[in-house]
């Protein structure tokens, strides 16, 4: 597979494969094959901008909202050298990658700092030929597991929640499962979360754990708003 199969399985768009090529063209491998080769060094630059933009989008969009110094540390760990290359070797990323020689004999197609900047290129190549929302959908391939690992250790939604009522202490919270069906091995769990016997949130997951913690989720943004 070449990295245009890769993104046509994917459902990404693209126009310009030259410039796609050329995100994943190295400095060693122009500087060994002269002619009219690219590097990827200005597509880098506008990547890592891309990328500044997407993660702060994601970032900001988790609720209950972040505070502005949280996200701004969780932003730094997302786009982080070591978080890219991570990417990278999880999606074979690398693969496509030219190098020269002697970057190749020196472990360049592994090293954090090589392919990290190869995927940054990657990200500003696909959003100068196409656009934003294309990107945002090629990130959120690559990233989102990431961004939801976050939104998940930040915030114990039903604790969360208990707190929030317990505010007044007069009101109560019942979870309550409004149904529970498919296979043992594949089920889907529906709960709604009651607040005083009114429902504030339903939630849908594959455990009754999870569904009353997507239903509290719910709740708690509904009163954020």
């Amino acid at each position: 597979m070449n990295i245009f199969e890769f993104l046509k399985e994917k459902g990404i768009a693209y126009h310009n494969e030259e410039l796609i090529d050329q995100a994943f063209t190295h400095s060693s491998y122009v500087n060994e094959h002269k002619g009219n080769h690219g590097d990827n060094e200005r597509l880098e630059f506008m990547g890592d901008a891309v990328l500044q933009i997407y993660s702060a989008k994601r970032l900001y969009d988790i609720q209950p909202p972040l505070k502005e110094g949280f996200m701004s540390t969780r932003r730094s760990n997302l786009v982080s050298e070591k978080a890219l290359a991570q990417i990278v070797r999880e999606f074979g990323l690398n693969e496509y990658l030219k190098l020269g020689a002697g970057e190749e004999k020196t472990g360049g197609r592994n090293r954090d700092s090589i392919i990290s900047d190869m995927f940054e290129a990657f990200i500003g190549a696909v959003y100068l030929d196409t656009d934003i929302d294309n990107v945002f959908k090629l990130l959120d391939l690559f990233m989102m597991k990431h961004i939801k690992e976050i939104d998940e250790s930040v915030y114990d939604y039903k604790t969360k929640l208990q707190e929030y009522v317990q505010a007044d202490s007069r009101k109560s919270i019942e979870y309550e499962l409004i149904y529970a069906k498919g296979p043992s091995n594949h089920p889907e769990f529906k709960v709604a979360v009651k607040i005083d016997g009114l429902i504030y949130g339903y939630g849908i997951a594959s455990s009754k754990k999870e569904a009353q913690k997507n239903a509290a989720k719910e709740a708690l943004e509904k009163m954020a708003q």
